[in-house]
């Protein structure tokens, strides 16, 4: 038995989340694609966090394994792919928007970064639904 299965099985809500999206990389994915429209395997290698490419395949894969995003042919270049999240993706959003907002109470950010925390703590409904549109344009 795997630690995945071993957690589902106890029923924590907590280890399922961290099994789920709970490691670095796969929570990096998550908000690439949520808050910066990331969608190829480029995207998120050129994102700026120095990701190796094994741990990216890695991760896109288990992230499509899990229903939180879906791959399909790119319709300009049939040898890439593109990942969208699905809709148990896009339920993650809130979660993102938390650990930002908690993260800036202990680290210095950048401008950029302090104008995203100010909207979350000002507008976090307005950005919340900004975000919903992406879902339902897909």
């Amino acid at each position: 038995m795997n630690a995945q299965t071993k957690s589902r099985q106890t029923g924590c809500p907590v280890a399922y989340g961290t099994d789920t999206f709970g490691d670095r990389w796969t929570l990096l994915v998550i908000r690439d694609m949520l808050l910066h429209g990331k969608k190829t395997y480029g995207d998120f290698l050129d994102a700026g966090e120095q990701i190796a490419t094994n741990i990216l395949a890695a991760r896109l894969k288990h992230l499509e394994a899990e229903g939180i995003v879906q791959k399909s042919r790119d319709p300009n270049n049939r040898r890439s792919y593109i990942y969208t999240l699905t809709d148990k993706g896009y339920d993650l959003a809130p979660v993102i928007l938390e650990i930002i907002k908690w993260s800036g109470k202990f680290i210095p950010l950048n401008d950029t970064r302090q104008e995203l925390l100010k909207r979350i703590e000002t507008d976090r409904d307005g950005l919340l639904s900004e975000i919903q549109a992406k879902r339902d344009s897909v």
